[in-house]
This record gives C-alpha cells, sequence and structure tokens, in this order.
C-alpha cells in the first residue's frame, strides 16, 4: 500500500544494530494520533503479525500514525534473540515512540499498542517517554511470571518421555543462574531476558491519560478475568481512565491455525477514535 513505508530505524547509543520498522502514515490531513506497536513474546509475535497488520491498516485509515517495530532479535531487525535482554527491549520502545514523534509537529496524543508480553514493555517504557502517553492494550497480563511459566512448560512437553518436569524446570532456572541461554521451542532465551519478563508488571505509569483494554473470549457472556478486573481498578484508583471490554473472538495468538478477530479490529478502531476526541477535548477545556 502507498502510505505504508518499510524501513530500517537505526538503534539508540549503546544498542547494537538496525531495528526493522513498517509505518503506516495517517490517511488524513490532520492526525488524530501516532501509535506504536509492541509485538508480544516469541511464536506469539508470528502467530500475531496478520491481526497486527490488519489493525494497523484500520488506524492509518481512521487518522493515525502507526509504526510497527522488530524489537531486537525478533522478526527483521539486528541481533540474535539469544542475545536479547528486556532492557533492549524497553529501550527498542522508546526509541520507536522518539521516532514517531519526531514526526508530527502537532503533538498528537502518543499511543502505545501492547500485546501480550508488548502490554509489560510498554509499562516498563512509559516512566522514560517525556510527556503523557495512552495505552491500547490487547490480552494484557497481569505480570510476566506466569508468561514465562507457560512458555517454560514448552520444554517440559517436548519432553514426552522423560517424565520429570519440575527437573527440567529447575535446569532451566540453573542454566539462567549461571549466565547461559536456555533454548525453549526453538527460541534462545537469555538469562536477562527471563528475569526482566518474571519481574515485569503491568503498573500504570504517572503519565498515563487514558487506557483502551481489550480481551477475547469465545464465550457470549465473557467478562474480565478477576486479576485483569483488579488491576483495572488499580489503575483507576491512580487516575487513568481505562474503558476494559471482553470481544467476542479467537485467541489468535496461539491458535494452531492463524486466525482473525474482526470485532476486535472494529472494537478497537472505534473506541481509539472516541477516547482521542476525549482526549483533545479535555485539552481544549484546559
Amino acid at each position: 500500500m502507498a502510505n505504508t513505508q518499510a524501513f530500517f530505524l537505526p538503534a539508540a547509543p549503546g544498542n547494537a544494530g538496525q531495528r526493522f520498522c513498517l509505518f503506516h502514515a495517517a490517511q488524513s490531513t490532520v492526525v488524530r494520533g501516532s501509535v506504536l506497536y509492541v509485538h508480544p513474546f516469541a511464536e506469539e509475535m508470528n502467530k500475531s503479525r496478520r491481526m497486527a497488520a490488519m489493525q494497523a491498516r484500520a488506524l492509518s485509515a481512521a487518522g493515525y500514525a502507526v509504526l510497527q517495530i522488530d524489537l531486537y532479535g525478533c522478526g527483521d531487525s539486528s541481533g540474535d534473540l539469544g542475545d536479547a535482554g528486556w532492557d533492549d527491549w524497553v529501550n527498542d520502545v522508546l526509541l520507536g515512540c522518539a521516532w514517531l514523534r519526531r514526526q508530527d509537529a502537532s503533538g498528537a496524543p502518543l499511543w502505545l499498542w501492547g500485546l501480550r508480553a508488548g502490554c509489560l514493555l510498554a509499562a516498563a517504557a512509559a516512566p522514560r517517554i517525556e510527556g503523557d502517553c495512552n495505552f491500547l492494550l490487547w490480552q494484557p497480563p497481569s505480570s510476566g511470571k506466569p508468561l514465562l511459566q507457560q512458555f517454560m512448560r514448552l520444554k517440559v512437553a517436548g519432553d514426552l518421555m522423560g517424565g520429570n518436569a519440575k527437573g527440567i524446570m529447575d535446569g532451566m532456572r540453573q542454566q539462567w543462574a549461571a549466565g547461559e541461554p536456555v533454548e525453549i521451542a526453538g527460541y534462545a532465551i537469555t538469562p536477562s531476558l527471563a528475569s526482566g519478563l518474571e519481574q515485569a508488571a503491568l503498573a500504570a505509569p504517572g503519565s498515563l491519560q487514558r487506557a483502551e483494554w481489550f480481551e477475547l473470549s469465545t464465550r457470549e457472556d465473557a467478562a474480565l478475568a478477576p486479576i485483569s478486573a483488579k488491576t483495572v481498578e488499580q489503575w483507576q484508583q491512580a487516575g487513568a481512565t481505562v474503558a476494559a471490554r471482553v470481544v467476542n473472538g479467537p485467541a489468535f495468538w496461539q491458535t494452531a491455525e492463524i486466525e482473525e478477530a474482526s470485532s476486535l479490529i472494529e472494537a478497537t478502531t472505534a473506541a481509539m477514535v472516541a477516547s482521542t476526541s476525549a482526549i483533545k477535548a479535555l485539552a481544549a477545556a484546559a
């Protein structure tokens, strides 16, 4: 598409190489907002590429400038995952935000759009972003510990004949403690990456204005998970405006086949337009 540009963004000083990016220019004379997509972890990133591309195009058509960035060691960016640390990825989020802000002199609202572990990275980077920011969260976990444990269980599942789940889990942690990467389902995970993910928490940054929170379920009567409802309440008590809802659709980041959740794209786009209008109205009244 003519409004989409692929390029390599030089990494910040102290970080290696370049980051592959896709930029979807806003298809309007006035930019509603700038959006950085922070992708999920390991195979979830690959499973989600189609949905991320579809949503990026929908937001672009609605007047948003959207940047998709492959984090260090992921996709077409420099480096190997076996060399990547959690701080490297947080720095890449900051790199993408800085680039987006340089493209828009109007000061349109900045949004961090995370999926799964990408939500945790957005929350980790937000306190270091100058000025206010907003969150678009897809299936956000309350912390990174269950994500790491879920990923570690893939190695246990691969040992069909061993029958020693605890020993395998302990062995992985011993490798990380010794400073060695662990290969799980074809992905080499460094001690820094494992530790950063395990310690990550979805805390509301002080600079947060608004958050649009989406979870998916195939049940018609689904409600937010209890831990999610508790986190939303904590964010609201911290002063953030949070709109959370459950949308009908498949868990596309983990399905066997590549799947789409069209209702999520429609609901996200509508919520973003309404939320951005509210932000601008508040700014005008101030």
